[in-house]
């Protein structure tokens, strides 16, 4: 076991923090302020080899897995908002790569970032209202007509939604079968019958566009089922026979990007953190150093010990994730959890320490505490990865206390021979 970061890891995490402190936080104002897209701040990620297929490269050939969690967590040190915008097309990529056939994963991928200057997004619409993290409960429906497939339904707060190039849609085939009756689709922007809804006027993460995507009598041919008719049909058909096995492409999709979104989230609990240690520098109380008072220190301590703990967990996970081991006991649950309500209890603190001042509109904690909130809400609300782990848990120990049962029955067996 070594903890220590390679020299390409070292710097690559150092590329990407220069980044954005030069590129990212500078356009940040603008962008929070006018809920606008940042499209230069994504063509110079590109022009910085920090955009595109290359880098998507990069990180699935890393052996340890930790270049997407560098990546997610020195972007949203920057800004979350703008760290999004570039990073949402990953979404897309991932559940093109989990559930796409070779030959979809070629065609469908370079599409959501674009080749060469071309700048191209992506988008992975699963949630609906009233139907979050409930993924088994989706609404929308896809029913074939011949050479093609009819998709309708309403998908809300879609990032990049109504601006990607390439959208992922999950819709449900058969209602019957729940999340198992369910199939990922790719829509191509200008697909007649796809249209953006509302766009969303949101609290953080602003320079990310978040919007409702609509489907009406919306038609694309057979072949954007992702994975083929054929692996739908056998997937349907051991749903039917009431066989295991066969889970949800879109719990199959968040479980690999929980880990990065957990780096997200601790991205803005350590901008949070270095701008309080800046700001407390050199300020006094009553004549005393404000870093030497004990009740500054111990929210410090707390607060480092607390973005440290979680960023192993994601560190965990990502590891574990690239490596091929099984997350049984909710490990990547665990670091999607740990890091949201860390950074959204650390920037708390961090206000509370500087003061008032910290809640005006244009003071950078107030940013940070702004976009803090959704990584306890979105890919799955905190109280809902608490269900996930709990129930991962419970069926850890069940199987472990089989396996130890059948030992001793084992045991037993050869005693009495």
């Amino acid at each position: 076991m070594d903890f220590r970061m390679t020299d390409e890891q070292v710097e690559f995490q150092e590329r990407c923090r220069r980044f954005a402190r030069e590129v990212i936080r500078p356009a940040a104002p603008e962008h929070d302020r006018e809920q606008t897209v940042p499209w230069e701040v994504i063509r110079e990620a590109r022009k910085w080899d920090l955009h595109g297929l290359e880098l998507l490269q990069k990180m699935a050939t890393d052996p340890e897995g930790l270049f997407g969690v560098i990546y997610a967590e020195e972007f949203h040190w920057g800004c979350a908002g703008i760290a999004l915008a570039i990073q949402a097309s990953n979404l897309a990529a991932a559940g093109i790569g989990s559930s796409g056939t070779p030959e979809q994963i070629g065609r469908w991928i370079p599409e959501c970032y674009g080749l060469g200057d071309e700048i191209k997004l992506g988008a992975y619409a699963v949630t609906e209202a009233g139907a979050g993290s409930d993924v088994k409960s989706l609404r929308t429906t896809a029913k074939r007509d011949g050479d093609e497939w009819v998709l309708n339904g309403t998908k809300v707060f879609i990032s990049n939604g109504g601006i990607a190039d390439v959208t992922v849609v999950v819709a449900t085939v058969d209602p019957e079968l729940g999340h198992r009756g369910q199939a990922s689709f790719v829509v191509p922007k200008g697909t007649p019958g796809l249209s953006m809804g509302k766009k969303e006027d949101k609290l953080g993460i602003r320079a990310s566009q978040t919007s409702e995507v609509v489907l009406e009598d919306c038609r694309i041919p057979l072949d954007h089922l992702l994975g083929g008719m054929d692996k739908l049909e056998r997937k349907l058909q051991r749903a039917r026979s009431g066989q295991s096995g066969g889970s949800s492409g879109a719990l199959a999709t968040f479980e690999v990007t929980r880990p990065l979104v957990g780096a997200s989230a601790l991205g803005i609990a350590q901008a949070a953190y270095d701008w309080t240690l800046e700001w407390l520098e050199g300020k006094t109380y009553e004549g005393e150093p404000l870093l030497e008072q004990q009740r500054v220190q111990q929210v410090i301590a707390d607060v480092a010990t607390e973005i440290d703990a979680a960023r192993m967990l994601v560190w965990r996970a990502a590891w574990m994730g690239r490596n091929g081991m099984p997350m049984t006991a909710g490990q990547g649950s665990m670091s999607k959890l740990k890091a949201g309500d860390v950074t959204m209890w650390a920037t708390t603190a961090l206000m509370d320490l500087v003061g008032p001042e910290a809640s005006l509109a244009d003071h950078p904690l107030e940013k940070f505490f702004r976009d803090a909130k959704i990584y306890q809400l979105f890919e799955g609300t905190a109280q809902v990865q608490r269900l996930v782990i709990s129930r991962m848990q419970v069926a850890e120990y069940r199987r472990k206390l089989q396996e130890a049962a059948e030992i001793v029955a084992d045991v037993a067996a050869q005693a009495a021979a």
